[in-house]
């Protein structure tokens, strides 16, 4: 299931899990937008986990961030976890410092962050 309704971003589920490809930077010109569509899916799809996949983008600020906590937020309360994928130096450094990493987890790749949730 693909969606596009003005996001810069594709919305995929995969076994309850929400898969968010950014495909321009996670900033306050689309945080708005991106939070919105992934809240319908959350509710109306059941899902459990979420994948922000940042192959598509280079750049994140605290918006980013506040989308990422939030999202965190909606699902933690029943056993969801969140991660990210294709995460430059750059995303990396912010995702560090921020200590997202406390509560996130990192993988390389969609097909293996999927994987290691089906697992669990």
């Amino acid at each position: 299931m693909q969606l596009r309704e003005g996001v810069k971003a594709d919305f995929e589920v995969i076994n309850n899990c929400l898969v968010i490809k950014l495909l321009e930077e996670l900033d306050h010109h689309n945080a708005i937008s991106i939070r919105e569509q992934s809240d319908k899916l959350i509710t109306g799809k059941n899902i459990k986990d979420i994948i922000f996949d940042f192959t598509g983008s280079e750049f994140m600020d605290s918006s980013g961030i506040g989308v990422i906590m939030g999202r965190y937020k909606k699902i933690i309360f029943t056993g969801g976890k969140v991660a990210v994928t294709g995460v430059n130096q750059s995303v990396d450094r912010i995702f560090r410092l921020s200590g997202l990493y406390k509560i996130i987890h990192k993988f390389e790749t969609i097909e293996d962050a999927v994987n290691k949730f089906n697992h669990n």
